[in-house]
């Protein structure tokens, strides 16, 4: 805790230091600040403080004090962060923003995002919607990314919008895209977005709004190669290509730390005659660590119905070590959870949530319904366009306007099968909105994009961001 110091500082039986060239005395609002110039040096060279040691060390025999005319209280929590590079308990009596917003003036803004994981827990039972994003033109999101910190970018017809941790609006750039159907952030200013309309997969920068590098993929019949997903590891990048012509397709692994490197293909399938279903292309990519496993995941609707296809690839052998075909209650949405231990889909007729449990890799009768495991009658499908995602323990899952969250029940090791409850998210001011078209997490927060609105919601904890 900083001290607070008045007309006789540090005379509660300590003794007083005289060297000048150690301690610095700071004014804050009226309010005396005494520490040492080691810890004004953990702000970095780019921050006030580091104006303050220079002045200091330029003034040696100037015993004139600086003053900030800033709130005091505030400053004490930034003097803390310096100090143990932690955020002090009562830091949670502020709101966020005024965190942030003073940590910008003084220029340590990283150091509040370095030690963000004690400002804000993610309460997946007590998230509501808090903020709005707005967007520019009239194109609602239709592809949407996110960072561990809280920053996310937005796809809008062929603009990308960046806002950062803070949610303050960093930039928006214009694309090659008529629209961004993939979008991945793959460093701050950094993301890889494609189209299934427009050839090839661009690295762009969101900063300078240009084109770092175009990847494509030559297929046989030189016709182009179009994104349909993209993934990636700490390691790779995964990005699912499709022929022009529609006739064929595979992943491509890029290598992250050498300059996008083709590392090989994997999965190249052509289309024969008329088995469309030969040759579905994977439109989700999700790496699961724990297994060094890749699953790709594809569905194509046809006379005979939806039909999907769902494969896990070692990419050391670039063979599939476990395929899933989707032939009932294909998938609307499918997603892989490394904490859960379990594959989850969303049932494009039942509109039901499945579990795919990994400790079973290889299993042929691999799902098991989680709700109630209704009969499809009449040939609808009531789970089109749902979105699943997991994040953390729990797994969301939207319904129309709105979101569920299933989350495991632990009961005693001896009682066979695993038990998932749900719960709806958020009160009822917040069910009212057209239907979700994504789901993506970062930091303590969900994002949510809805069909026909140009805006992102942010839904958070509701208690002050902390």
């Amino acid at each position: 805790m900083p001290p607070f110091i008045g007309s006789n500082p540090l005379s509660n039986g300590f003794k007083h230091n005289n060297n000048n060239n150690t301690i610095i005395t700071i004014d804050v609002g009226g309010q005396l600040f005494q520490t040492t110039k080691q810890t004004l040096k953990q702000a970095g060279p780019k921050s006030l403080f580091s104006t303050i040691l220079n002045n200091n060390n330029n003034n040696n025999n100037d015993n004139s004090i600086p003053f900030i005319d800033r709130d005091p209280e505030i400053f004490s929590i930034l003097l803390s962060l310096l100090r143990t590079g932690n955020l002090p308990s009562k830091a949670k009596n502020f709101d966020i923003q005024d965190l942030i917003f003073e940590a910008q003036y003084y220029g340590v803004e990283q150091l509040i995002l370095n030690s963000q994981s004690n400002l804000s827990q993610f309460e997946p039972f007590d998230l509501e919607k808090s903020v709005l994003l707005p967007l520019s033109g009239r194109d609602s999101p239709t592809s949407i990314s996110t960072t561990q910190n809280g920053s996310v970018q937005v796809a809008h017809g062929c603009k990308i919008t960046s806002f950062d941790w803070s949610l303050k609006r960093k930039s928006t750039i214009l694309t090659q895209f008529p629209a961004i159907d993939s979008m991945l952030c793959l460093a701050p200013r950094i993301v890889a977005a494609g189209a299934t309309d427009f050839s090839g997969l661009q690295i762009l920068d969101l900063f300078k709004g240009s084109v770092k590098q175009t990847l494509n993929w030559e297929n046989v019949t030189k016709s182009g190669s179009t994104v349909q997903a993209i993934g990636s590891s700490g390691e790779f990048l995964f990005t699912s290509f499709e022929s022009a012509r529609r006739n064929s397709n595979c992943i491509m692994i890029y290598d992250l730390n050498d300059n996008f490197r083709p590392v090989t293909e994997m999965c190249h399938y052509e289309i024969f005659g008329a088995k469309l279903d030969s040759a579905i292309p994977a439109t989700k990519l999700k790496w699961l660590p724990s297994h060094n496993l890749l699953m790709s995941a594809g569905s194509h609707s046809g006379p005979s119905g939806v039909l999907g296809n769902i494969k896990f690839w070692d990419l050391r052998s670039g063979n599939s070590v476990w395929e899933i075909k989707e032939n009932v209650d294909c998938f609307s949405d499918i997603t892989v959870s490394d904490n859960l231990s379990g594959i989850f889909k969303v049932g494009i007729h039942s509109g039901e949530v499945f579990l795919a449990d990994l400790r079973n890799i290889g299993s042929e009768n691999a799902w098991f319904c989680l709700g109630d495991q209704r009969k499809v009658t009449n040939g609808k499908k009531e789970g089109s366009g749902c979105r699943i995602e997991s994040h953390g323990n729990q797994v969301f899952c939207s319904k129309g306007g709105n979101v569920e969250l299933w989350s495991e029940v632990l009961i005693d090791g001896s009682i066979k099968g695993r038990v998932f409850r749900k719960n709806f998210m958020g009160r009822a001011k917040d069910y009212c909105g057209n239907k979700i078209t994504h789901l993506s997490f970062g930091g303590n927060r969900m994002f949510v994009t809805r069909k026909d609105q140009q805006f992102v919601e942010v839904w958070q904890s509701s208690v002050r961001g902390f």
